[in-house]
């Protein structure tokens, strides 16, 4: 299999980064293609992106019909769909490549036929002020050791080792055939629901983790600055797991986890039994072949809050 890969840039309002976003990428000689998702922007960001695709061929651009906006998850879908490289490598308009970005990624892929994608580290540049301890920690994101595959949904999950950005990541195509594409009901963390159903279904490696292969723009307007949102969509990402993973073939001991994840989740929202009950009912009957299993009846509410309270019992 030839490394051509598609670099997909979804971007909404980016007329202050995107420029800066596609020259990054048109210049590496392993870039097949450069697909823009234009998600219905209103500001200048088309004019440029139309300006830029007459200086170089491997730019193309699509829209959403009636070029409305939808979002991150469906514009990388979008992106996926139209892609005719035999990778596929993903760029945020406000962020950028370094020259190294798929050096390690080409030689690895092309002499590994059974590796199915590679994660990367990523460093960040600041548009706005900051302090030292905010340019420490965003200094590199990244999984601070080599992972196993068979271990990387786990470590993931607790993120003691860290984590990966998706500007860092390298994947086969048809790789979205086995797990599927965003899910479009999250507003944002549909990048870490998508890492997490990689890791449970295919075979991710560890690549360059000790330094930057692209950068992270760090501005008054990033998403992940919103904790609000985040916690408002953690429950449906772990709701959304669970379903994709009982539907696909996921071991139970996998289900068990996340069920423990999303019971913890709601038990921080301090709701009532009774409306526990009914939550977990609900989501039960979503997913029949969990209703069917001892994990139904370990994860009723009744039963998790007696094991709160008398955990000697459940040793």
């Amino acid at each position: 299999m030839a490394f051509s890969v598609s670099v997909i840039i979804p971007v909404y309002n980016g007329e202050r980064f995107v420029e800066k976003a596609i020259k990054s990428v048109v210049l590496l000689s392993e870039v097949f293609e450069v697909i823009v998702i234009n998600d219905g922007s209103t500001d200048r960001t088309l004019l440029i992106v139309e300006k830029l695709q007459l200086e170089n061929s491997k730019l193309k651009i699509f829209h959403h019909k009636n070029n409305v906006n939808k979002g991150r998850s469906a514009s990388r879908n979008l992106g996926i769909q139209n892609a005719t490289g035999n990778y596929i490598a993903f760029l945020d308009c406000d962020d950028f490549y370094l020259p190294n970005r798929f050096s390690n990624d080409k030689q690895v892929l092309s002499n590994n036929k059974h590796i199915d994608g590679i994660y990367n580290a990523i460093g960040a540049h600041f548009y706005r002020k900051t302090n030292a301890l905010e340019k420490e920690r965003l200094k590199l994101t990244t999984l601070r050791k080599k992972i196993e595959s068979k271990l990387l949904f786990e470590t993931l999950l607790e993120g003691k080792d860290g984590h990966f950005s998706i500007d860092g990541l390298t994947v086969k195509k048809n790789i979205f055939e086995t797990v599927g594409y965003f899910d479009e009901t999250l507003e944002v963390a549909e990048d870490t629901h998508m890492f997490y159903k990689m890791a449970l279904k295919s075979h991710l490696e560890t690549g360059v983790i000790d330094m930057p292969v692209a950068i992270r723009g760090v501005h008054e307007f990033n998403v992940f600055n919103k904790d609000e949102l985040y916690n408002k969509n953690r429950l449906k990402l772990f709701e959304t797991l669970i379903f994709w993973s009982s539907r696909n073939k996921i071991s139970f001991k996998r289900i068990d986890t996340l069920l423990k994840w999303l019971w913890l989740i709601k038990y921080k929202e301090e709701k009532s039994l009774f409306k526990n009950i009914f939550y977990w009912n609900k989501l039960m009957i979503k997913n029949s072949k969990i209703l069917f299993s001892k994990l139904s009846i370990k994860y009723f509410p009744l039963i998790r809050l007696r094991k709160k309270i008398m955990p000697f019992l459940f040793r």
